[in-house]
């Protein structure tokens, strides 16, 4: 039940500020094509993309699945110890060194 409320919460989010943005470049055009120079947004689209973010947040967090633990202990947890030990031993260049330069 959460789930699909947060999904509605969403989705009106993202349509009040898909809404506002329009809003925006509609007010911006008109004031362009009047030769009116304007500093500041009106309080309505401002308000409406508050609120949108404001709806946004919980309706992300509430659609969202649960969270996977992530730490070192509940990797172990998961994990045997050979599959936690399996890399592989320190490289020691010596061994290789005699084959290649003979035995110096």
């Amino acid at each position: 039940m959460s789930k699909i409320l947060g999904q509605a919460l969403v989705v009106v989010a993202v349509l009040a500020l898909v809404h506002a943005a329009f809003s925006t470049y509609e007010h911006l055009s008109t004031l362009k094509a009047l030769s009116r120079p304007s500093t500041t947004l009106p309080i309505s689209i401002i308000i409406e993309a508050i609120v949108s973010l404001a709806l946004f947040i919980p309706g992300i967090t509430l659609a969202s699945d649960t969270l996977e633990d992530v730490t070192y202990r509940g990797e172990l947890a998961k994990r045997s110890i050979d599959d936690q030990d399996a890399r592989m031993g320190f490289m020691i260049p010596s061994r290789r060194g005699k084959a290649i330069f003979g035995d110096q």
